[in-house]
């Protein structure tokens, strides 16, 4: 499949936000394996190119925006009815041409406000001429914007912000704007779609976090847990796991766990992390629902920034550590929206903890002075149980922490692509 997408850009600055939708868009199609060729006008400077704007497989295509050696002038011609300038229509043959030429080896053309906005009326005329020659390309008619009211007179070529187009599907980002966008189409509700503006978590994010995202999926989970510590047994990465596989048991959520990790001499990192496997696949995880991001070439500690961007992604925070002087951790990983677990009988722990509105389980702890010894009745694997079911359904109730969640699990480029895009692509 061959996709163009039709934008008419004359610029490529990211706070235009239409640039940033493009972007995602391309990034979207790459991924599915779809070829893809951008249209964009010829005055458009190949210097402001960047990111995926200068990926190789990427057909960079430039449509006139001359006629006669004379730069192109768009108006704004957004009024129902009136005049247009003289070589309008001289200048929509000009791009129509080339549209034709480059739209003849695409399979679907994706237009953004192209149908829809008054300054390309012009490109929206040269459009419908050339949509008559090529029969075989389907078009996707994105808006960008709150739907016009549709006017009672119109006459043409202002009309076309208003019209029908063979073989067109139109789009908006929201249901709620479908009914007022048939309406300035007078299509059925039927001929329009839903394709969401997406949020690149993934490609956004630094290098670091990408890489993670390389070997585990850092999106779909509905619960993600983020443990950075010095891998020593003072700080319980197998109790981590081991509630972390009992929460998967009792309430079937499928739960991902990122160690953020460097070595400790308190024991051999090798010894540990396979005490740690164990433990997690004895409460119910996969093998690949932990990793630790010193197996992915990050020995000595994986970089400070990329810890608070994993918290950003995270929604679940299991600290069980022996003990602690503060906990600073707590406090980043809270302030990235993550739902605390904190060991109770850990004083610093249990102060933090409370004021922060943390939910606490129990395990063995050094407080001032003495040692406490936890025994679980009727046992460990039971308590993990049934507080995985009560951390569940208080998570369910946080509104913030369910919307952190859907924003990664729902507005991401990879889930709009499968469920949104590439459904009207193939159709």
């Amino acid at each position: 499949m061959k996709v163009a997408i039709l934008t008419m850009l004359s610029g490529l600055s990211t706070t235009y936000s239409l640039v940033n939708v493009v972007a995602y868009q391309i990034r979207m199609l790459l991924q599915a394996n779809v070829t893809v060729k951008v249209l964009v006008s010829e005055t458009c400077p190949d210097e402001e190119r960047t990111g995926v704007f200068l990926d190789e497989r990427v057909q960079w295509v430039k449509i006139a925006n001359t006629l006669n050696g004379k730069a192109m002038i768009w108006h704004d011609y957004s009024a129902p009815s009136g005049s247009v300038h003289e070589t309008f229509f001289e200048e929509a043959d000009v791009i129509a041409k080339d549209f034709v030429r480059h739209l003849k080896d695409v399979d679907v053309c994706i237009m953004h406000d192209i149908l829809y906005q008054g300054w390309h009326l012009l490109h929206n005329i040269a459009i419908r001429k050339v949509q008559k020659e090529l029969e075989h390309v389907r078009f996707l008619a994105f808006t960008h914007s709150f739907p016009v009211c549709r006017p009672k007179e119109m006459t043409y070529p202002f009309s076309a912000r208003f019209m029908d187009m063979p073989r067109t599907k139109f789009v908006y980002p929201t249901y709620s704007g479908i009914p007022a966008l048939a309406r300035q189409y007078d299509v059925p509700e039927g001929k329009c779609a839903v394709v969401y503006n997406t949020m690149p978590l993934i490609s956004a994010a630094s290098r670091d976090v990408q890489c993670v995202a390389q070997h585990m999926d850092l999106i779909h989970p509905e619960l993600l847990a983020v443990y950075p510590a010095r891998l020593t047994t003072g700080k319980r990465f197998e109790k981590v796991a081991a509630l972390a596989g009992a929460i998967h048991t009792a309430t079937e959520k499928e739960i991902k766990v990122i160690f953020c990790d460097f070595p400790s001499a308190d024991i051999s990192s090798h010894v540990y992390k396979t005490m740690i496997r164990m433990e997690g696949k004895k409460y119910g995880l996969q093998g690949d629902d932990l990793l630790f991001t010193s197996d992915l070439g990050y020995a000595d500690g994986f970089p400070r920034h990329a810890v608070f961007e994993l918290f950003q992604l995270s929604n679940l925070f299991i600290c069980p550590s022996y003990s602690e002087s503060f906990g600073l951790t707590v406090l980043e990983a809270a302030s990235r929206g993550n739902f605390l677990v904190l060991n109770e009988a850990v004083p610093a722990l249990k102060e933090l903890g409370s004021s922060l509105g943390a939910y606490f389980m129990r395990w063995d702890a050094r407080n001032f002075g003495y040692d406490t010894h936890e025994k679980y009745r009727p046992s460990e694997e039971a308590y993990y149980q049934d507080h995985g079911r009560i951390i569940v359904d208080r998570m369910r109730e946080d509104h913030s922490l369910q919307a952190k969640t859907m924003v990664r699990n729902r507005y991401n480029d990879l889930w709009i692509c499968q469920n949104q895009l590439m459904p009207l692509l193939e159709c």
